[in-house]
């Protein structure tokens, strides 16, 4: 009797053993298939960014000779204009900047380089004033959509690394703003438009802004952000003295001068 009772017991927890395995089976393979998917993204958000056939990296475009044909691909972070079938483009891989100097394109194109596109751009590297951009350039649209957290180049300033970064969507945090120059009344101003003050309401703005003891020139390029814009508007109203987070593109011209899509005052 005592067998028959102890070998009920055992067949009782075996089966609730099973049942608890049957449990715990279906939690791990949930958990799995959850950090499957994830992986799954994750590799896709890495494949996103995988160059084609004949297509350089990054690192291979910076080194390229200026003047010699390049094929990149990346991902447009803003359009600055469109003019007689050419556009002037930002665009980012997650490595980094371009500047598409009046690439090839029609007005129907135009529209549909939204920001997170990606292009194939073939053309040629140039320099200009210090701007490294490529010019003379084709392009068509492949799968595939990043848009660029901006990169905090504050503490870059002032150093020669920031030049590696030039192109890429970045932000200044903590920069005070300095007198621009004059108004005709002899008065120091916050900015000006064009950098002599010749220009007028929704022409580009011209900034100065410091960070220890160091000023910089930034500006408010209209055919990126023309008079409508908030950045526009926010550095009209700027103070000297004020203190200003920024975000913008690390254009280069004579030296470090962003282009910067947004002002905020501390």
């Amino acid at each position: 009797m005592k067998k028959l009772v102890s070998l009920l017991m055992a067949l009782t927890l075996v089966f609730a053993c099973v049942g608890c395995g049957a449990l715990n089976g279906g939690s791990s393979e949930a958990e799995n298939t959850d950090a499957g998917t994830e992986a799954a993204g994750s590799a896709e958000t890495e494949a996103e960014d995988v160059k084609s056939e004949g297509v350089m990296t990054y690192e291979e475009y910076a080194a390229a000779a200026l003047d010699s044909e390049v094929v990149i691909e990346a991902y447009v972070q803003a359009k600055q204009s469109w003019w007689e079938d050419q556009a002037t483009v930002y665009a980012q891989d997650k490595d980094g900047g371009y500047f598409l100097y009046n690439m090839a394109c029609s007005e129907a194109d135009y529209e549909k380089l939204t920001t997170g596109t990606k292009i194939k751009v073939t053309g040629f590297k140039a320099e200009w004033s210090g701007e490294v951009e490529i010019i003379d350039a084709s392009f068509e649209i492949v799968d595939g959509n990043y848009v660029a957290e901006p990169e905090d180049v504050t503490s870059l300033l002032g150093s020669d690394d920031l030049i590696n970064h030039q192109n890429k969507f970045v932000s200044f945090k903590g920069m005070t703003v300095e007198a621009a120059g004059q108004d005709g009344s002899g008065n120091d101003v916050a900015f000006l438009y064009n950098w002599d003050g010749s220009g007028q309401d929704g022409d580009d703005l011209y900034f100065n802004v410091s960070l220890d003891g160091q000023t910089y020139t930034f500006t408010v390029e209209s055919y990126l952000c023309d008079k409508t814009t908030d950045v526009y508007a926010a550095v009209k109203d700027l103070n000297i003295g004020d203190t200003v987070d920024m975000e913008g593109f690390l254009y280069w011209y004579e030296g470090v001068n962003p282009h910067i899509t947004s002002v905020t005052v501390k």
